[in-house]
């Protein structure tokens, strides 16, 4: 039988509220580099709260969502503490046992669908005459 600890945060500190961003197809760049924690675009919402994305040259219009079962995401903390063992083992009188924790860091309940193609981003430039 395996115990994961969760601990929920009291009544004085409130979990954050999360969102997931959702996009359809694949996100390519010019240059295959990892996009972990590197800028991707701008995140905006209108006036009636309808998720807009900028990415380069690029805009696409989304929706919110509900979803229907919460997420919740965890950190793992792991705590050394120190027991004593049995006398039958004589080797040592203690050992440091290890115990793993969950954290709850946030709850996820909607989510940003972005489901259509990027439309291109076009400034006008006035011709000369």
């Amino acid at each position: 039988m395996v115990q994961i600890i969760v601990q929920i945060p009291t009544e004085g500190k409130e979990c954050k509220e999360w969102a997931i961003v959702e996009l359809q197809g694949d996100l390519e760049t010019r240059h295959p580099v990892p996009l972990n924690h590197n800028f991707i675009g701008d995140l905006h919402f209108t006036h009636q709260d309808a998720p807009v994305l900028i990415i380069g040259h690029h805009i696409l219009q989304g929706k919110v969502i509900s979803l229907e079962k919460p997420l919740a995401v965890l950190t793992k903390c792991s705590e050394a503490n120190d027991s004593i063992i049995s006398a039958e083992d004589t080797s040592s009188l203690s050992h440091a046992a290890h115990r793993s924790s969950y954290q709850v860091k946030a709850i996820i309940k909607r989510k940003i669908l972005f489901k259509t193609r990027p439309k291109p981003i076009i400034a006008h430039v006035p011709k000369k005459l």
